[in-house]
């Protein structure tokens, strides 16, 4: 996961609306059911996913009144957190 482009698709869900990431979520993990993808692009389409992901937990903090910076440094450090156990 990379902060960068999670604190990027959090903007652009508060701009627009997170349903355009769930319906991209959705195509991306359809797609990793074709059969002749190579192990590089499932990987790229699972990054791609795991940051929008990503970015869907930390607008839930900030629908719940967690600001921006902190939710966005909260999620990040849940993640290295789960990384190290």
């Amino acid at each position: 996961m990379k902060l960068p482009v999670i604190k990027h698709l959090t903007g652009f869900i508060e701009e627009n609306d997170e349903d355009f990431l769930v319906e991209t979520i959705e195509t991306l993990e359809a797609l990793t059911e074709v059969p002749t993808l190579k192990d590089e692009e499932l990987d790229v389409i699972g990054e791609l996913i795991s940051n929008m992901y990503g970015a869907l937990e930390v607008h839930k903090m900030i629908k719940q009144g967690t600001p921006k910076k902190e939710a966005l440094n909260n999620f990040m450090q849940r993640v290295l957190g789960s990384i190290d156990t």
